[in-house]
């Protein structure tokens, strides 16, 4: 039996069991899981490895790239900036980027970009994933191209592209990166221990992701979206292990971070818009993320998806939560955010060994359906 480290309030045991119970069929390595509730972490516990090896224990402040759970992060910062008048998110992008405005794109709106409808869920230009260091050629790339379908008309999964867009109109906004503008703004009033361009001072913390063994599956069209949007460049979950990767600012893939901080940093959401006594945001300004942007076959994932202003929503597609006033992301592999705001609730879980497929796996599901029983 694995040992669970850390603290669980009375009354949510059950969490803590059933996160316990992941590691008996020796699939789990190390992992992390935390919950907000009414503005108490009631939940702050961790477990297992921090290598296949087995050998180096997870401690309470290992911290991990958690991929496309960054993407919270990025929809807290927009979010905030449309709250705070900076932007609107029915404005064209290129009002504040003009050179966004090539090829055809002056009806992509923010919005769009933030529900991965802008149809720029990829490049046309051929990129490495060294490029991926580089926010001014990835933002640029996409400035210069066609949308690949008509923007509103459908969701296709900004994977990585995401990051760069909205990082480079935040940049034009504030003047700041995203990742600076995300650390003065809410990690460090909050004291959160999550970074988007993560440096030097933190290595030594740091598990590297184990990656699964599959990748994309053999009969998906070469030329289909999918394939554009996840083969240029190739992702390969080990580029996380380098120091370019950590040091660099890929908003929609490369925080690092644990359980903890995803719940610290998101409960502003669910607890609509003030935690620990500060106001971040109104409880309009976070209303605003369910104003539902598309809901159907998301044409990169390949599976239905129903999407807010970034956040997918719940629904019939993905029901996390017996609640409406739901919303949720998760990164490849396994990690998963959801926040809850009729029960004024976050739920964070982090891993380092990655499941299969991009749209995560079950891991989180036993911890989340036992934290939803200790509340009803």
């Amino acid at each position: 039996m694995v040992s669970v480290n850390g603290s669980v309030s009375s009354g949510y045991e059950g969490v803590k069991d059933a996160f316990a119970a992941n590691f008996n069929d020796d699939f789990e390595v190390g992992a992390s899981l935390a919950v907000m509730h009414k503005g108490e972490m009631v939940v702050d516990i961790w477990a297992g490895h921090r290598e296949m090896e087995r050998t180096t224990e997870w401690q309470s402040d290992t911290i991990i790239n958690v991929w496309s759970t960054t993407k919270t992060m990025m929809f807290l910062t927009l979010l905030t900036l449309a709250d705070r008048g900076e932007l609107s998110l029915t404005d064209p992008v290129y009002k504040y980027w003009p050179e966004f405005k090539a090829n055809g794109k002056e009806d992509v709106e923010i919005r769009h970009l933030m529900a991965h409808t802008a149809g720029l869920s990829g490049w046309d230009q051929k990129m490495s994933a060294e490029d991926l260091y580089d926010h001014d050629k990835c933002a640029a790339a996409s400035a210069a191209q066609a949308s690949w379908w008509k923007p509103g008309s459908q969701s296709g999964y900004h994977a990585i592209s995401q990051g760069y867009l909205i990082g480079e109109v935040v940049k034009r906004v504030t003047g700041q990166s995203l990742g600076n503008f995300f650390r003065e703004n809410f990690a460090e009033p909050l004291g959160a221990d999550f970074h988007i361009g993560t440096g030097a001072e933190h290595d030594e913390r740091i598990a590297f992701v184990i990656p699964a063994e599959q990748g994309l599956p053999a009969e998906v069209d070469p030329n289909s979206l999918a394939m554009r949007t996840f083969t240029n460049p190739q992702m390969d979950a080990r580029m996380s292990w380098t120091k370019e990767w950590r040091r660099c600012e890929s908003p929609a893939a490369n925080g690092h971070g644990n359980a903890r901080s995803v719940a610290q940093l998101q409960s502003i959401i669910s607890h609509n818009g003030e935690v620990g006594g500060k106001r971040f945001l109104s409880a309009e300004g976070v209303n605003a993320l369910f104003a539902e942007q598309s809901n159907g076959m998301d044409v990169v994932l390949g599976v239905p998806m129903k999407f807010g202003m970034g956040y997918g929503l719940n629904s019939e597609h993905s029901p996390l939560s017996p609640n409406p006033r739901a919303c949720f992301w998760g990164g490849w592999g396994g990690s998963l955010v959801v926040n809850d705001l009729d029960a004024e609730l976050t739920f964070a879980y982090v891993m380092n060994r990655m499941g299969n497929g991009t749209v995560g796996d079950l891991r989180a599901a036993g911890p989340l359906m036992a934290l939803f029983g200790a509340i009803a």
